[in-house]
């Protein structure tokens, strides 16, 4: 292989290297995009604590997130191993950032969607507690009756 040759194949891999770099750049800003925003998880125009729950569980929804994330850690890999970047801990910490984000995303996802499920059996059973009114009733009246 002649000199001048290999020399062309240097350039051609630090922009191979630059255009990995560019990709995982665009992939991570494309996955903190996908996340809801946080005034979606924040605000509310709900009626009840059922429509908050619901709206809340859809909101946490952090959808395209995890394949941009996906995407950033394959060409991450396939930098690292080709040790085609200088200095990637920046890349590697928003990694691992969007990653935590996520799974915190999803972590709450999981929580609301066990309360949105126990909320209402919660309803009835604190409608479904006590005393019925029927019977509070019979009581009052035969009390009235002890009384004359």
């Amino acid at each position: 292989m002649s000199q001048a040759t290999f020399g062309d194949d240097e350039e051609l891999f630090g922009e191979a290297a630059n255009e990995m770099r560019e990709d995982v750049e665009a992939s991570l800003e494309q996955g903190w995009d996908a996340l809801p925003a946080a005034d979606d998880v924040w605000e509310t125009d709900a009626d009840n604590v059922l429509g908050v729950l619901n709206g809340l569980n859809s909101a946490l929804e952090a959808g395209d997130a995890e394949d941009h994330l996906r995407d950033a850690k394959k060409w991450f890999t396939m930098g690292q191993r080709a040790d085609a970047f200088e200095d990637a801990d920046d890349l590697e910490a928003e990694i691992a950032d969007l990653e935590d984000a996520i799974a915190d995303i999803s972590a709450a996802g999981d929580q609301v969607s066990d309360l949105t499920s126990t909320i209402p059996a919660l309803r009835g059973t604190l409608e479904d507690a006590g005393p019925d009114a029927d019977e509070n009733e019979e009581t009052e009246t035969e009390t009235d009756a002890d009384d004359e």
